[in-house]
Parts: C-alpha cells; sequence; structure tokens
C-alpha cells in the first residue's frame, strides 16, 4: 500500500467498501500502486496496468491495455465507441466484487502479462474516424481550414473529430464547427 493514495479511499464519498476490496485484491496480484490522475492506479515497471474509478452508477477497474485481454467472460466494457485500448469491468456493490475475485486476479494476471510481453493495442489512424459532414464542407470550402486542421497533431484532431461527431442534431455539429474554426486557424487544440 502507498501511502499517498490513502487519501484517495478515505476521500471517497462513495464505493468505499468497494474500493477497499478492490485494491486488496490488486494489491494481492503483486503490483505497485500509484495515484496518477487522481485515482489510484496499480503498474509494473512503471507501466500503468489497471486504474481503479469511480462514477455516479458505479465503480470500475479500468484496463489500460483491456483490448488485448481474453474476453471468455464477457465483463469487459469499452466505454464509449471511441475509446480503443482500454476497457472496464464495472460494480455495483461489494458481494460483485467479492463473488468475481478469482475472476478478476485472472483479468489483472493476464493484463500483466500484456504488459510483459510487450504488446499494444493497434490504435485507428486519425484519418480512419469519420469526420461529420458539417465540418467535412468546412475543410473542403477552405483551403486555409484544411491546412490547419492537418497540421495539428494526430490527438487534436481526434478530440475535434469526436467532438464535432458527438451531437445528433446537424445544426449543433454546424454550431460547433463555427465555434471553433478560429481556435483551429490560430493552431490550438479543443482545450488550449
Amino acid at each position: 500500500m502507498n501511502p499517498k493514495v490513502d487519501f484517495f479511499f478515505n476521500e471517497a464519498k462513495k464505493w468505499q467498501e468497494e474500493f477497499k476490496k478492490l485494491r486488496m485484491i490488486i494489491l494481492d496480484c503483486g503490483l505497485t500502486e500509484e495515484l496518477k490522475w487522481g485515482q489510484p492506479c496499480y503498474t509494473l515497471q512503471n507501466k500503468n496496468i489497471v486504474l481503479m474509478h469511480g462514477f455516479k452508477e458505479y465503480c470500475a477497474l479500468l484496463f489500460m491495455k483491456g483490448a488485448l485481454l481474453n474476453e471468455s467472460k464477457g465483463i469487459l466494457i469499452q466505454q464509449t465507441e471511441n475509446v480503443q485500448a482500454a476497457r472496464q469491468i464495472r460494480f455495483t456493490n461489494v458481494r460483485e466484487i467479492v463473488k468475481m475475485e478469482n475472476i478478476l486476479k485472472a483479468y489483472i494476471h493476464e493484463a500483466i502479462e500484456v504488459e510483459k510481453e510487450g504488446l499494444k493495442v493497434k490504435l485507428k489512424k486519425t484519418s480512419e474516424f469519420k469526420i461529420p459532414e458539417e465540418f467535412q464542407s468546412k475543410l473542403d470550402k477552405s483551403k486555409v481550414l484544411k491546412n490547419a486542421f492537418e497540421a495539428l497533431t494526430p490527438g487534436r484532431q481526434r478530440a475535434y473529430i469526436f467532438y464535432f461527431s458527438q451531437p445528433k442534431q446537424s445544426k449543433t455539429r454546424q454550431s460547433r464547427v463555427e465555434k471553433y474554426v478560429q481556435q483551429i486557424l490560430d493552431g490550438k487544440g479543443l482545450d488550449d
């Protein structure tokens, strides 16, 4: 146990019992406990293996390379269609965790082996993501905007594509595109 991580468990407003049990299971697998992104993160030789986090409706283990794990139990969840590597196992009470302890340890040990073998998730290139038509039409009409967008880092390009794609209504997508055209022209990312 890392005392720097204790504050997370002490301050948790929800899921305290669940976090405590998950912590014991993970530490029993021989991983190093650290605090990353404000969450307990468990590593092997400084490589992130699994992260613990809580939400309103559930708490979860997030396997950093979960897409590479054998999904024989059907319990790994891809949070959104845009998440490429990570997968979650979600819990709503401590009884689920106790019941699944052996299964969880098996997934953790498999995740450790994936890391030891140096396996990597093959990530999609930015060009493989569908650009919403409202943004594509802007890019087609303005060579300056197209060049500015292509000059952004792949991560910044993906962030814009995801953000512009989210709304169901075309007018909302259009409004988002209009709002960020100048920021793209300035060479900035969505959150810069």
